[in-house]
Order: C-alpha cells, then sequence, then structure tokens
C-alpha cells in the first residue's frame, strides 16, 4: 500500500514501512553532519550546541551507527548507539521526516541491536525538547543531567530504554553516567 501523500508533501500515517535502516559507512559522514546542522531543534538557545559539531568518518568507524534512508536514497534519520557503557549517544531526524514513523523505526532498530549484543538497558541523555518522543517509545525517566556550562548550558532529562529482562538475558551491563559534558 502506498501511503498518501498530505497537503505538507509528507505520506499520512506509518510511513516508515519503505525506509531501510542500515549500518552507516565513513562516505556517510558529511550527510550525517549536514542532518545534524540543519535540525531545526537545535534552533535559537540551542544552536551552540551543534555549532561546529561534525560526525567523522571515525567516529562512524568506531561506534555503531546505523542510519534510516528512504528508497531514494535520502538519509532521513541516523542514531549512535555506544555498549561500554550503553548508551544511546546521537539520534536525530531530519526535519521532513518528523513525525513519519522514522524515529520509532530507529528505536526499534537500536532495540534490537543492543538486545543481540547483550545489553538490558541503553541510557539516553535527552535533547530537552525530545524526551517527550522517548518518553512516547518507552524509556523511563531516571534523572536529570545538570548543564555544564560553557559545553551545555542547560539542563537534560536522562532516561533509560530497557531492551530486554533478566530473564531474556544471562547477563547485560546496566548504564553507567557517561562521557557527556
Amino acid at each position: 500500500m502506498t501511503p498518501r501523500i498530505t497537503g505538507t508533501g509528507r505520506p499520512a500515517g506509518p510511513a516508515a514501512a519503505g525506509v531501510s535502516v542500515r549500518r552507516a559507512t565513513a562516505r556517510d559522514a558529511k550527510r550525517l553532519t549536514g542532518l545534524i546542522r540543519s535540525s531545526s531543534a537545535y534552533e535559537g538557545p540551542y544552536a551552540p550546541m551543534i555549532a561546529g559539531y561534525r560526525v567523522g568518518p571515525d567516529y562512524i568507524e568506531t561506534h555503531r551507527v546505523f542510519l534510516a534512508a528512504a528508497p531514494d536514497g535520502r538519509i532521513l534519520g541516523f542514531y549512535a548507539l555506544l555498549l561500554a557503557p550503553p548508551e544511546l549517544d546521537l539520534m536525530f531526524v531530519a526535519d521532513a521526516a518528523q513525525g513519519l514513523g522514522v524515529g520509532r523505526r530507529l528505536i526499534s532498530h537500536m532495540k534490537e541491536e543492543a538486545r543481540a549484543a547483550g545489553v538490558r538497558s541503553v541510557r539516553v541523555v535527552s535533547h530537552p525538547p525530545a524526551e517527550g518522543f522517548y518518553l512516547g517509545v518507552g524509556a523511563e525517566r531516571v534523572g536529570t543531567v545538570t548543564a555544564n556550562p560553557p559545553a551545555v548550558m542547560w539542563d537534560r532529562p536522562e532516561l533509560v530504554i530497557r531492551v530486554a529482562d533478566a530473564a531474556t538475558l544471562r547477563t547485560g551491563p546496566e548504564p553507567h553516567h557517561s562521557r557527556h559534558p
């Protein structure tokens, strides 16, 4: 079934069906950086957080970075999963793909990756406006990461996404505080 197109040019309903998720490669670095820098979620007071931010080929080769691609090859979003300790380090969805199910698709993929790696839960230090999204995909708020000027000027929600329980996995690391500022 082909998704219906709305007046905004966006498919109505869960249009992520034609979206594929694949491992990012070093050649994707510039496009992932562009997606971050064009994010309207980081306008205004949040702009300094991504000013000059870059997803380099070395980052992609070192970490589990996956992207969501449209059938025409456009990158619609991506995430980076760190395993030691387990944390969703980056997650972005292109402005034009917001509300189409791409973020949920990426979270579902991330949970599969984490589960396969033997992880029970993944820490998320959320951009404040994205907290509702994470709660909507099943994350639980566990605290607040306080501002750390000048790198980060605002408090951020700390959440946990459970990917498996003790009965599912023999053992797996629990989330720890990470290197985030």
